[in-house]
């Protein structure tokens, strides 16, 4: 799904943003063999799977990973088909999971095989949903706002570990000028597992070139002190989540989903007013978040990029 620029406004805000999905609206993208998206999740999942799949105590998964598969089914048949709980067939990867045992079929792709293999049986099927769709996810609990549980690859700069189990206001402390965010999560949470659909897009610009922005493994190097605003365009990538919301009102629960693209940044603006529109959310940014989304010594050549680039 293309980035909605819509989502770009001024002035920048950290808020909740959601929107109300329309009917017929997929929530899901089915991978293809060979995705750059496949690629890293595979990556992660055979280094870092211990990062990456992660559940509080106690926390019974099942019912939304069940709930999960069969609205991936519905969604796209083609890639994923499921008979109950406990099972799901990646089709498009030729591997299915049934209660934690793994079935070869034909045209498995071997490197998922052998990744499945290598997990505990309980994280078998998550992972296989996590392989076979460029989401990563992660369940809410709408009773108490916290995330009992996630199966994510591909963090944007936070590591899952250090977020499973807490309260959505905790998970959002550390983002800047997050008081939106915070004051809400209580009323979000019970909104999202309601019987609605929601959906939010979310941007970043960075000079990291990996899908996986795990903190523990971003390259430490800041923006080149050099070069000129084309130079430093042409090392930066536009970073987007679209992220949407699964709600499963009967046990109080939601799955969230975070489908991340990275594109050079020079490739990404089709248009002028998508350069005018960068141009002035980057402009309006406060210091804090600038530092924390680590653009504050990028930001002049950038905007003198987009400048340009709006006047072309």
């Amino acid at each position: 799904m293309p980035f909605d620029f819509a989502s770009v406004s001024t002035p920048f805000r950290m808020q909740p943003g959601l929107r109300r999905l329309p009917p017929g609206a997929t929530q899901l993208t089915p991978i293809a063999p060979g995705d750059r998206t496949l690629r890293e999740k595979l990556a992660v999942l055979g280094a870092h799977a211990h990062q990456a799949l992660l559940s509080a105590p106690g926390f019974d998964a099942s019912p939304a990973l069940q709930a999960l598969g069969a609205h991936a089914a519905v969604e796209h048949p083609q890639a994923w088909s499921s008979n109950g709980s406990g099972h799901g067939h990646a089709l498009r990867l030729g591997w299915s999971v049934s209660e934690g045992e793994i079935e070869r079929h034909t045209g498995a792709r071997p490197e998922v095989g052998a990744c499945l293999e290598a997990l505990a049986p309980p994280w078998r099927l998550p992972a296989l949903l996590s392989l076979a769709f460029a989401e990563d996810f992660a369940v809410i609990d709408g009773r108490t706002a916290h995330i009992p549980w996630l199966a994510v690859c591909l963090p944007s700069g936070w590591a899952p570990e250090e977020k499973v189990g807490r309260h959505f206001a905790q998970v959002h402390a550390p983002v800047a000028d997050n008081q939106l965010l915070v004051t809400a999560s209580d009323h979000l949470a019970r909104l999202v597992s309601g019987e609605e659909r929601w959906a939010r897009d979310v941007w970043s610009i960075t000079r990291h070139p990996r899908l996986h922005a795990h903190p523990a493994r971003l390259d430490p190097a800041p923006w080149p002190a050099t070069g000129d605003a084309q130079a430093l365009a042409e090392r930066a990538y536009l970073r987007t989540e679209h992220q949407t919301f699964i709600p499963l009102p009967q046990l109080q629960q939601a799955v969230f989903t975070i489908h991340v693209t990275l594109t050079p940044l020079t490739q990404a603006l089709t248009s002028v007013a998508q350069a005018r529109q960068l141009h002035d959310a980057l402009a309006s940014m406060s210091d804090a978040v600038l530092a924390y989304r680590g653009l504050t010594d990028a930001r002049g050549r950038l905007l003198e990029w987009l400048q340009t680039r709006a006047a072309e």
